[in-house]
């Protein structure tokens, strides 16, 4: 039996259902003389864990035993980044007078062997573990870019200059051939978009340089080298000059934006620098070109049936409301994509334009200019549109100007800052709005959050006792089919995959017009609202977990602004 044949066989004995796809890899990575048993993992189909202990049991070799402990210090000066990171190749502190375990999960990979025994001259015991234990053990252990920083330092001995930097690198294509802070730079924003993050943080501190990556909507701290710190300034200015900023310029704050490529997709990073007391700070969110359907929104049956009354309107205004980071762009996108047909001319004006869509008129910001959200609104309505996007109702100009082109036959769609959606209502009056004209336009009010999504591989039954679900107002019910999050190898013990909206619409009725215009409290607004049909983000968070795609903590967590303010 051929090597390729012995490793599918192997998957289907650890699991592997679609054995097509394992085929398919193992066939594809042997022809381009890659691992075929890495090819064969990254399919996913296959239980890692059983996978290396079957492969164990075949080859007579051993698997490790239980958690991976920490690579300590001397051992990493021992054993150098290029060679544990480049042959995937993790090594365990031996007892004393007992071989050098090293950890691997691919045990046909010659030049791995070859590698160790050119640098190391004691003993080794070779030993099987899972692939995930051994990457993140390198990733914990070494940093993200150790590797690239060892390479600089042997190789150049200093610190390479700004003008060594000024090479423009627009596709991350994983071959950095050279060892160089720009290759550092490609690693971390490429392990960002593997991960799935939105946000990269690189933060001076006293004494180190902090790297965290915002995924699912909450910031991880990510391994890096210990001697990042001294690359700190050649970082900065690596990515200011991608972003096309001032290299010169650490004592005001700035902002670019940088267009990459990343696996064939455009990549649009917006970059911001602050000063701060230990050194500039630099925040990068990176927004990738992805496509829009409701199935995506996760919109519940009502929800999705009074949202698309909404788009069925012939004018009228929309706002969605909520936090920056809730989701609101995408949902705007997802509209103006149903709407997109070949009858309708639809336009935008954005801060930035985050994603191009097809057919769409889409006008970015730039008050240097004076091509403000207002005076850009303007322009647009003397352009015959049909429906109309504006990013942000920043100001009360643009919110004037939003309702006159709503009272003259237009569907606008736009965004707010406030908790909820009622709370939409008292923010356009503050911003010195009418209220009997904030009735007459706006058509709906949609508030939503984004939870995260339980993994699949992972996940359990919870069980909730009757007074804490009394004390979050989960009705027991749906308590009864919650689970709760663990946490594997898959979702980086994190117990979360992805992120799935939770939604509260306000539609604005002849009866809430009347309320509005008659300058009613919030409190009595809901009450109105929840009497015709609306659910409060807590509720529709609460049907989210009775269908297993969040957790009672997740909706907890992102609710507990609105649930003290509304008391639902």
């Amino acid at each position: 039996m051929s090597l390729p044949e012995a490793l599918v066989e192997l998957a289907e004995q650890s699991g592997a259902k679609d054995l097509v796809a394992c085929q398919k890899a193992v066939q594809e990575a042997s022809q381009e003389q890659r691992s075929m048993v890495n090819a064969l993992l990254e399919t996913g189909q296959v239980d890692e864990k059983v996978f290396a202990q079957k492969l164990g049991e075949t080859l007579g070799l051993p698997v490790w035993p239980g958690e991976i402990p920490p690579i300590p210090a001397p051992m990493r000066d021992k054993f150098p980044a290029r060679i544990a990171l480049r042959h995937r190749l993790l090594p365990v502190t031996p007892e004393e007078g007992a071989p050098l375990p090293v950890l691997c999960f691919d045990p046909f990979d010659h030049l791995a062997r070859q590698a160790l025994a050119g640098f190391w001259e004691g003993e080794t015991q070779w030993m099987l573990a899972p692939r995930r234990a051994v990457l993140d053990g390198l990733r914990s252990g070494y940093g993200v870019g150790a590797e690239t920083f060892d390479e600089i330092l042997e190789g150049r001995g200093d610190l390479p200059p700004p003008s060594d930097l000024e090479q423009e690198t627009t596709i991350l294509d994983g071959d950095d051939s050279e060892a160089s802070v720009i290759k550092f730079v490609n690693q971390i924003i490429r392990e960002a978009l593997q991960e799935r993050a939105t946000d990269i943080h690189i933060e001076p501190l006293e004494d180190d340089l902090q790297v965290r990556y915002r995924i699912d909507g909450v910031l991880r701290n990510i391994p890096v080298p210990p001697q990042i710190k001294l690359f700190q300034a050649s970082l900065i200015s690596r990515i200011k000059i991608m972003a096309h900023l001032d290299i010169a310029e650490r004592r005001l704050p700035q902002d670019g934006r940088i267009n990459l490529e990343f696996e064939g997709r455009p990549i649009d990073v917006r970059v911001a620098t602050i000063p701060s007391v230990t050194g500039e700070s630099v925040s990068l969110r990176l927004l990738g070109q992805q496509r829009y359907d409701f199935v995506q929104l996760g919109l519940s049956p009502v929800n999705e049936q009074k949202v698309r009354s909404l788009l069925a309107l012939p004018n009228g205004i929309v706002l969605i409301t909520g936090p920056t980071g809730s989701g609101k762009s995408t949902t705007l996108y997802t509209f103006l994509a149903s709407l997109n047909t070949k009858d309708r001319r639809i336009v935008t004006i954005e801060d930035p334009v985050e994603n191009k869509l097809p057919g769409v008129v889409q006008i970015a910001v730039k008050p240097e200019i004076n091509l403000t959200f207002a005076t850009g609104l303007r322009s647009i309505l003397r352009g015959d549109p049909n429906v109309v996007m504006v990013g942000e109702m920043r100001d009360g100009e643009t919110i004037k100007i939003a309702i006159q082109a709503a009272l003259t036959g237009h569907l606008v769609f736009s965004t707010l800052h406030t908790n909820d959606a009622i709370g939409g209502i008292t923010r356009l009056v503050d911003m010195g709005v009418e209220p009997f004209l904030v009735g007459t336009s706006v058509r709906a009010f949609l508030a939503q959050r984004l939870v995260r999504v339980l993994c699949p591989w992972c996940c359990e039954l919870g069980k909730y006792s009757e007074e804490y679900c009394h004390k979050v107002g989960i009705p027991l019910e749906k308590a009864a089919t919650a689970h709760r999050a663990v946490g594997c190898d898959r979702c980086r013990q994190t117990g979360y995959q992805g992120r799935r909206a939770i939604y509260e619409i306000c539609l604005v009725s002849p009866q809430i017009q009347e309320l509005i215009t008659r300058r009613e409290s919030n409190a009595v607004i809901r009450e109105m609202a929840r009497s015709q049909g609306m659910t409060s983000l807590r509720e529709d968070g609460w049907d989210k977990v009775a269908e297993g795609t969040t957790t009672v903590e997740e909706v907890v967590r992102v609710t507990a602004v609105e649930a003290s303010a509304t008391g639902h």
